[in-house]
């Protein structure tokens, strides 16, 4: 690491550019109605926000480089599956975790 003042300035810059994101929709726009095309993308922040998250963890999870490993890649497409057909959230949290803790208690 660079330093310690380098690594301050960049947390205190990603705090300020996350709250100044926030005010943009929070304190700006406020009250006021949006319109319509900008709140149906709004709908699809949530659901893409758990895929973003978990894909570089699935995809880039072998510290070796040779890949994905299959317990991983199985509790992800489990996860997939049951999300798609279940339509529950809480379920599919679930399962992706069950099959993944599982699958690491056995196979290790």
């Amino acid at each position: 690491m660079s330093g310690s003042g380098a690594l301050w300035f960049i947390i205190v810059a990603l705090g300020v550019g996350s709250f100044l994101l926030r005010f943009s929709f929070i304190g700006l726009v406020g009250n006021r109605p949006l319109p319509p095309w900008l709140l149906r993308h709004l709908r699809y922040t949530a659901v893409a926000i758990l895929p973003a998250l978990v894909t570089p963890v699935v995809v880039f999870s072998n510290e070796s480089g040779t890949g994905p490993e299959p317990i991983r890649l199985t509790a992800a497409v489990a996860t997939l599956v049951v999300g798609i057909w279940g339509k529950n959230t809480i379920l599919t949290i679930a399962t992706g975790a069950i099959i993944l803790s599982g699958g690491l208690y056995l196979f290790g």
